[in-house]
């Protein structure tokens, strides 16, 4: 009797075929998930910034708070808040942050993310602050804090 169809070793063959294939495929598929998230918090760091800049031209003053400027409720890529310091009369939500050599790292206002694990401290030398996004050189750098070289 001739009996078509798969055996269980084939069976068994394809299932670990297609294991090995998804756990090679689950660790890129997250990789680009995350670059698109500090991508997108870059680009709302940058505009937000934008925005604060044009309220200190319209004003004469830096806003105390990110929602002077509309972005109050506005969340990073992880669901957080975006930290915020006026650092001319040290208003607003955030805390001032320095370079690995502790100097400032703007001179108008800070303006930031926490990053995905939602740790951070004012020091970048700080292991915890490097997965931030951060503003600095009062906007001429913006990205991951691993890649700021003051």
């Amino acid at each position: 009797m001739n009996r078509a169809g798969f055996t269980f070793v084939e069976v068994l063959l394809v299932l670990v075929i297609a294991g090995v294939m998804v756990a090679i495929a689950i660790p890129s598929f997250q990789n680009y998930i995350e670059r698109a998230r500090v991508g997108e918090t870059v680009v709302d760091v940058g505009d937000i910034s934008a925005r604060i800049k044009q309220h200190e031209m319209s004003k004469g003053a830096l806003p105390d708070a990110l929602a002077d400027v509309g972005y109050g409720a506005k969340l990073d890529a992880w669901g957080r808040p975006y930290e915020y310091l006026n650092l001319r009369n040290m208003k607003g939500n955030g805390k001032a942050r320095k370079d690995k050599k502790l100097a400032p790292l703007n001179s108008d206002f800070d303006l930031y993310s926490i990053g995905p694990d939602g740790i951070t401290e004012a020091s970048l030398a700080n292991k915890a602050s490097r997965d931030d996004i951060v503003r600095a050189r009062d906007g001429r750098f913006i990205g991951l804090a691993v890649e700021f070289d003051p």
